[in-house]
């Protein structure tokens, strides 16, 4: 049995979860602080698409818990971290904007006010952004000076599984076996979002990725050019990208390290989209989505965490 000081010295070892609200319109942001004794970085995570929450599941049967497992792992290298949940989402539910009022620059206006949060409440003069898919391209963003570009409050960028193509192109070859002509139809609408045009007349059957309350959405995401803006950018970036991810590929990881050779390029054999060791095999693959005590693959985490800590 342990010592009363043995036991508050384990204590004091464990890092703190503290649940953290952000003043934000028309309601506050939501999220979770996880702080380790003597933290030497501070980095927020910013969630991939969809309705995922601050620890990386979905109610689209993703159960991964893969921004937990990740703040877990770097916490016991000394690196705070803090999740989100993003406008619309779970707690954030409330400060979500009705569907044909969502821009892509809402989640970029977040991202900087959640790592000046971070930085002020870990005492630190910056934080990280931590983007896995779709918030990769939220991260790259972020970084991007202008008009009220608040960017000082950031350290760097880690891009996990993200996409090194405009979202058009990643589009358009997920729909490259649907059967015509709905492909024409599909291809031709993603043409006319990417030139800033609404469709007015988009066929039931495409309704579901092109329905009119989405699209200003899209119209604000397609242009978005992932390796122009990381070649713009010159802090430190890591790239981390695993080789069975069965939504983003290699070669995403390696346009965006080609765009930015300064960067860090690190490819994780087996691993896949939610950073959990699998084969290739689809259905396999996919079990892993829903295996919250799986943990991380090895050596994820830890490489973050030598990142950050090196910059």
């Amino acid at each position: 049995m342990l010592s009363l000081a043995a036991a508050l010295a384990v204590l004091a070892a464990c890092p703190v979860s503290t649940e953290i609200a952000l003043p934000a319109q028309p309601a506050p942001l939501h999220g979770t602080l996880l702080t380790p004794p003597d933290a030497s970085a501070a980095a927020v995570i910013l969630p991939g698409s969809g309705p995922t929450d601050r620890d990386g599941n979905s109610p689209m049967g993703v159960a991964a818990g893969t921004y937990r497992l990740m703040a877990e792992g770097l916490a016991q290298q000394g690196i705070a971290t803090l999740r989100i949940d993003k406008r619309g989402i779970a707690a954030s539910a409330a400060a979500g904007p009705a569907e044909a009022d969502l821009r892509f620059d809402a989640y970029v206006a977040d991202a900087r006010a959640w790592a000046a949060e971070t930085a002020s409440r870990a005492g630190l003069p910056c934080a990280w952004l931590i983007g896995h898919s779709e918030g990769a391209l939220v991260a790259l963003k972020a970084v991007q000076g202008g008009p009220n570009a608040d960017t000082d409050k950031i350290c760097g960028l880690v891009l996990l599984s993200g996409a090194g193509r405009p979202a058009g192109a990643v589009l358009r070859e997920q729909m490259a076996a649907v059967p015509e002509p709905m492909k024409t139809q599909a291809f031709s609408i993603l043409t006319e979002l990417e030139a800033g045009r609404a469709v007015a007349d988009t066929p039931p059957a495409l309704a579901a990725l092109f329905r009119p309350s989405v699209q200003p959405y899209l119209i604000s995401w397609l242009p978005l050019d992932p390796a122009a803006l990381i070649a713009a950018y010159d802090g430190p970036v890591f790239i981390g990208q695993g080789t069975t991810d069965l939504q983003v590929g290699v070669a995403d990881a390696q346009a965006l390290a080609a765009a930015d050779p300064r960067a860090t390029l690190k490819l994780w054999d087996g691993v896949n989209h939610v950073l959990k060791t699998a084969p290739a095999a689809r259905a396999a693959n996919l079990a892993t989505y829903a295996d919250p005590a799986l943990p991380l693959a090895p050596g994820v985490a830890e490489d973050v965490a030598t990142f950050i800590k090196a910059h």
